[in-house]
């Protein structure tokens, strides 16, 4: 279902993953790329809005987590 919480996670975990895909391609990094992926793709098949976030969240905090590797 489109809420406006809904289309709005799915724009800022976007763009979140979008900068850390060309982050990691610029810098020619594995888990920045990996994780960037994954939060530009993540929002197409979560469809529950809690779920969106507690999902974004986690990857943008692993993605923190892994910044050093």
């Amino acid at each position: 279902m489109f809420t406006t919480a809904a289309l709005f996670g799915s724009f800022l975990f976007g763009l979140i993953g979008m900068a850390a895909f060309a982050y990691g391609k610029k810098e020619s990094r594995v888990y920045p790329m990996l994780f960037g992926a994954a939060l530009m793709a993540f929002p197409y098949f979560v469809t529950n809005t809690w779920a969106m976030y507690g999902v974004g969240v986690g990857l943008t905090g692993m993605l923190v987590k892994m910044r050093d590797s």
